[in-house]
């Protein structure tokens, strides 16, 4: 049973009736280009098989109820709440996600009726593969459909739009200062494609990706070392490529090539240099995988994933001890490249790996897990799938 039937089946357990509708969204894996979003360059996702499924049923009296299966089995509910009542602050916890969508909906402009929410979910929480982007993306085709405004209506927002309205959620209610890749991941990714996405121009295309065709597979090494975006460094990091941009007298990192940031990093403080070069140097990294894909040749992206760890370990200093042993074991163990994935200071790493040393490369994480008394990581290859749409 999927997580859509999981979530129709618990919604007619808990309402005795069947829901309106079931919409899922999955978590994404970034290839490369981490950090790059919120300075308007160019990021490489592809959306993962596991989702989160929202089941829907209309209201006509504006309150909003929220149910969950939580990780650990147990049925989580929020306390019922009035979509015209909410405000950032007004809902803590795993809550004020949906919440935050309803609110950032209503600013929109969307007229929401109501509605009762369960939700079932199998993204890794807490491992960088965006749980929490792949639980607002579903919400937030759940609520628009009770107000008819789904995709595939009339006069439905375009997935652009909705992206824009979960980073709203994210940032402004639930505090998290995210960029725009995740939520873009989430709803707009295909199945057997990574997306090339322009964050600046909203330019997207859809690439053929299929290691298994190469003989290789995408390694996902979940250290199970918690990571929170609003509890971190993020936001640092964010403001300081900021100000970066602002010193160089540029709209965005993304228009300072690496020839001139290195004529030009004089006119930076010394604490900003690293930030901008991960940012110059990382947008520079997605430009030549993306031609390696167009040109076939797999293999080649390896040293660039690598680079890209190093960049974010020593420039960005957003690593943390699991994610480089992660990363060096799987090296080690020979794989042709690895980094670490999403915001940083926990979470996954991916390793491209060829698939006949698939085996081999497992064994040795996990042994050096062991060996250095951390928790044993969980290990998957990662299937470049669809995005976010409607179940039933």
């Amino acid at each position: 049973m999927n997580t859509a039937e999981k979530a129709a089946e618990l919604f007619r357990s808990e309402h005795t009736d069947s829901p309106d509708a079931v919409w899922s969204a999955p978590g994404r894996v970034n290839l490369i280009g981490e950090h790059t979003d919120y300075n308007d360059g160019f990021v490489l996702p592809f959306a993962l098989p596991h989702r989160t499924a929202v089941a829907v049923r209309a209201r006509a009296d504006g309150v909003l109820t929220m149910r969950t299966r939580g990780d650990d089995g147990r049925l989580h509910e929020a306390p019922n709440t009035r979509i015209g009542e909410l405000s950032p602050g007004s809902t803590r916890g795993w809550p004020a996600y949906p919440a935050g969508v309803a609110w950032a909906l209503g600013r929109a402009g969307f007229s929401l009726p109501g509605a009762d929410l369960i939700i079932v979910g199998d993204v890794p929480t807490g491992a960088g593969l965006s749980s929490s982007h792949a639980l607002e993306c579903a919400v937030a085709l759940a609520l628009l459909d009770t107000a008819d405004r789904a995709p595939g209506s009339v006069d439905a927002p375009g997935l652009a739009e909705i992206a824009r309205i979960v980073q709203h959620a994210e940032n402004d209610f639930a505090g998290a200062p995210t960029g725009i890749l995740d939520q873009t991941a989430s709803l707009s990714c295909t199945r057997s494609h990574v997306l090339f996405y322009d964050v600046r121009n909203d330019l997207g295309e859809q690439i053929p990706f299929d290691p298994r065709s190469e003989g290789l597979e995408v390694l996902v090494i979940d250290t199970r070392a918690k990571h929170s975006h609003s509890e971190s460094g993020y936001g640092d990091r964010r403001a300081g490529t900021a100000r970066a941009a602002e010193l160089l007298d540029v709209r965005a990192l993304r228009d300072i090539s690496t020839a001139e940031l290195e004529s030009r990093s004089g006119e930076l403080p010394e604490e900003l240099r690293p930030l901008a070069r991960h940012v110059v140097t990382e947008n520079d990294r997605v430009l030549r995988t993306v031609g390696h894909l167009h040109t076939g040749r797999y293999a080649e992206l390896g040293p660039l994933l690598t680079e890209s760890h190093r960049s974010l370990r020593d420039d960005y200093r957003v690593s943390c001890a699991e994610l480089d042993l992660a990363v060096d074991s799987a090296l080690q163990a020979g794989s042709l490249g690895a980094r670490m994935i999403g915001g940083g200071f926990g979470g996954s790493a991916i390793a491209l790996v060829a698939s006949e040393e698939r085996a081999k490369v497992d064994e040795h994480v996990r042994a050096q897990f062991a060996e250095h008394g951390y928790a044993a990581p969980r290990l998957f290859t990662a299937v470049p799938s669809d995005g976010a749409g409607q179940d039933r």
